[in-house]
């Protein structure tokens, strides 16, 4: 199939613009493998501190055996990276069975955005995203690995992951799943229970009971959040075995195919003859076809900070117009919650990933001829892991959804476009996600109530002072004012409020997360206001108009662009928590429609 002329329209907007950067980062990456193996450039002395602990330290020093690193987000509080504590004995048996040596090269922190959401550490959050980047940084530091592995799944591990790989580029990389847990108490209840319980309609006894029958063992949670949307944009990108994203825990399957990614890593090193550095597989068509995924999923608005953030990383410049004319090119195929009612685990017996790859290539919205650490080529992702044995075979997967209230083909899609929206006015540039917003809420015209932070909407609503149509504007929630922190904790509040009769929306130079929904939301403005951006004009009562048809959103008040910008209090955001340590951090960090990036 010829591919679609907006792909390939956007493609060589990203390639022309990133020319420059491209071209010094692929020298770099060059440079460094023409060193050769790296652990040749080591002395005595070095390798002698880099093996003493190991049992095959003579392989080590002795052979030409590749030696494997692991960059791992192991922790056992998260129930998404806990599956991770039995990888690395698992990874060593599997390498030394492959001719390699293997080494835990270090750790990085994984936080957990469910645990944060609308406490002081969610400031924090962000940020971590860069922290794993440079963590991983150190990890590799050695310069005694011929590839990485990386274990790491949630909201800002993978992107701080990629990140590293890139800046590592010479050096190939896989990443390995750890895959969701079962379905537990369906999302759609878990969010009715929520909203009773913020209407005062149930106690915090039924909110808990129902909280922990969702999130209730090892394993990514179920929604379509970030954290699924990253295992999606790895497999469309090439960095996950096909097939590999959704299979849950502790599994036969799920082990053998971690099993197939550490015999690719092996195979792909400087020293034999298939030879892939991280650095070609992260190219442009990659993220472009990462992106494409994205909107034909309806996956998280998260990603569209941390996807400039990792291709920058690469050498690559994205910018939110890339991911709003992509929107408008990729139909939504998926509904899974916050989407629609299935759970991811429903999703990938439907025909998951695979199913969508074909039709997305059969339709001319992939890229087909990009490197992947399976192969040369995208078409290898239509296909599906089954265990022989111990071992994986891959087998053409099924050409039909198994589920159309699930998985629709591209030509009857759910929508005719990714439902992701860039919004451009006197307001800023953000972006919204309207696939699982109710049509005749894209366009909301209605005055604003303005908050410096969340917990003053909260107390607003416990008030009773919602009593109209609102525009609810939560400014100074910009990476430079606070982290950036996620708002999802308003999302019953205001579901509450729609569900009333009102028409609300919430604007924000914050972020939403991957879970939310059905209430409109434009989200990411930039420039932020604690620079001055125009959120810090805003004012009690003034008419705000966001219009997510025309991609607009202005504020309408007369006097707007001549009024003085309120002044951002930087305190109640400088200190507790660990707050203190990323005050370097909010200094530099770049605007969201860039990434916000503080190391890239």
């Amino acid at each position: 199939m010829t591919l679609h002329a907006t792909i390939d329209r956007v493609t060589d907007r990203i390639r022309s613009r990133s020319r420059t950067t491209r071209e010094a980062y692929l020298t770099k990456i060059a440079r460094a493998a023409a060193d050769g193996p790296r652990r040749a450039h080591l002395n005595c002395g070095n390798q002698a501190h880099a093996y003493a602990a190991m049992p095959d330290k003579d392989d080590l020093a002795l052979s030409r055996k590749p030696n494997i690193g692991i960059v791992t987000a192991y922790n056992d509080m998260l129930s998404a990276h806990q599956p991770y504590e039995r990888f690395p004995d698992l990874i060593r048996r599997a390498g030394n069975a492959a001719g390699a040596t293997v080494q835990v090269a270090g750790g990085v922190p994984a936080m957990c955005d469910g645990v944060t959401q609308g406490r002081a550490g969610m400031e924090l959050s962000l940020f971590s995203r860069d922290v794993i980047a440079l963590a991983a940084g150190v990890a590799l530091s050695h310069d005694c690995f011929d590839a990485a592995v990386y274990l790491g799944v949630c909201d800002k591990i993978v992107p701080g992951l990629v990140m590293a790989a890139a800046t590592f580029g010479h050096v190939p990389a896989v990443f390995l799943p750890a895959g969701p847990m079962p379905s537990g108490l369906p999302n759609n209840e878990k969010s009715r229970v929520r909203q009773q319980f913020a209407a005062g309609e149930v106690g915090r006894d039924a909110l808990m009971a129902a909280e922990m029958a969702s999130y209730h063992s090892p394993g990514t949670c179920t929604f379509y959040g970030t954290a699924n949307s990253n295992q999606m944009l790895m497999e469309f990108m090439g960095l996950h075995l096909p097939g590999s994203s959704f299979v849950n825990p502790n599994t036969p399957l799920r082990d053998a195919l971690t099993v197939a990614g550490v015999q690719r890593a092996a195979a792909i090193t400087r020293l034999g003859n298939d030879y892939l550095p991280a650095g070609e597989v992260l190219d442009e068509k990659a993220f472009v076809n990462g992106i494409v995924g994205l909107m034909a999923t309806g996956g998280s608005t998260n990603l569209v900070m941390h996807i400039p953030a990792m291709a920058k990383a690469a050498g690559i410049l994205i910018d939110i117009q890339d991911f709003h004319d992509i929107s408008e090119t990729v139909p939504l195929m998926a509904r899974v919650y916050p989407n629609g009612l299935a759970d991811v685990n429903h999703f990938h017996a439907a025909g998951g990933i695979g199913y969508m790859i074909g039709q997305l290539l059969d339709a001319g919205l992939l890229h087909p001829d990009v490197k992947t650490i399976h192969g040369t080529g995208l078409d290898g992702y239509t296909s599906e892991p089954k265990l022989d044995g111990e071992a994986i075979r891959w087998e053409e997967g099924s050409r039909d959804t198994l589920n159309d209230r699930i998985l629709r083909p591209a030509h009857d899609p759910f929508a005719k476009t990714g439902g992701l929206k860039q919004l451009g006015g006197n307001l800023g540039r953000g972006v919204i996600k309207i696939s699982a917003v109710a049509a005749e809420r894209h366009v909301i015209e209605a005055p604003a109530r303005v908050f410096s932070d969340q917990e003053q909407v909260k107390d607003a609503f416990k008030a009773g002072e919602f009593t109209e149509d609102t525009v609810v504007v939560v400014r100074f929630q910009g990476p430079r004012a606070n982290g950036m922190p996620e708002l999802h904790s308003l999302t019953p509040i205001l579901a509450v409020l729609q569900d009333r009769g009102l028409r609300v929306a919430l604007l924000t130079d914050g972020r939403m997360s991957g879970a939310s929904g059905k209430v409109p939301a434009a989200i990411h403005i930039s420039p932020e206001a604690s620079v001055g951006g125009p959120l810090a004009r805003v004012r009690d009562g003034d008419l705000i108009r966001l219009d997510a048809a025309s991609g607009t959103i202005d504020c309408l008040a007369p006097d707007f662009d001549a009024r003085p910008a309120a002044v951002h209090d930087p305190v109640p955001s400088s200190e507790g928590m660990g707050r203190e340590l990323f005050a370097a951090f909010r200094a530099v960090a770049g605007p969201a429609t860039e990434g916000a990036g503080v190391v890239v």
